[in-house]
């Protein structure tokens, strides 16, 4: 017997996240934190009186910044990095309505794709700092074949491109917090369908495009 009624429709998940992308995600903000932590310990006062252990927490720092790149440089090659690889298309592209988000009074008009204007600056910034804390650190750690005024700079460099890391981790973690689903699908992979559609609509027409 039928009530005559019909059950609404229940969109499925999008897939916003792969699993090459979210492995190289945590395995990424994890060698972070240990950076950002063995970096406090090292240089700031009041920390740094209490370590004991200081040659076990520099080896800890140069081990982690060196592996740094390393899980997105492997990410990218092969067929497992094609997500990631679009991703990073995506994070390099401006559009007209990311500058309309960037005005908060003009915000609610825009129509954004998979990231926002904040999170494209942020991975501007962080994968900026990859390579200045890689460069800036390795003349600290092997200093011998540079000049002082190098190693004076890579210091100066080091310092306070770490502060401005401190900056960015930190917004992304408070902004990350305060939107618990896009949270979970860095967790799970996938997103739901009506998040997509009010906050990325444009991603998910993208994604429910049935064009190839």
């Amino acid at each position: 017997m039928t009530t005559g009624l019909t059950q609404p429709s229940v969109e499925p998940d999008l897939v916003r996240f792969d699993r090459t992308e979210r492995i190289i995600h945590w395995t990424t903000a994890s060698l972070f934190f240990v950076l950002m932590l063995t970096g406090a310990a090292l240089y700031a006062g009041p920390l740094s009186t209490l370590v004991g252990r200081r040659v076990l927490v520099r080896d800890l720092h140069v081990i982690a910044g060196i592996a740094l790149p390393i899980p997105l440089v492997l990410g990218l090659l092969g067929r497992w990095g094609r997500s990631l690889r679009a991703d990073l298309g995506r994070l390099n592209r401006w559009s007209p309505d990311d500058r309309t988000w960037m005005r908060r009074h003009t915000r609610p008009d825009a129509r954004l794709g998979k990231f926002n204007p904040g999170q494209k600056l942020n991975a501007t910034f962080l994968g900026a700092a990859i390579v200045l804390m890689l460069g800036s650190g390795s003349i600290m750690k092997w200093f011998d074949p540079f000049p002082l005024a190098w190693r004076t700079g890579a210091t100066f460099v080091h310092d306070w491109t770490a502060l401005g890391i401190w900056l960015a981790v930190g917004g992304h973690v408070l902004f990350a917090l305060r939107d618990p689903e896009a949270l979970g699908a860095m967790r799970r992979g996938t997103i739901n369908a009506r998040w997509a559609r009010r906050e990325r609509p444009r991603w998910f027409e993208e994604r429910n495009d049935p064009t190839p």
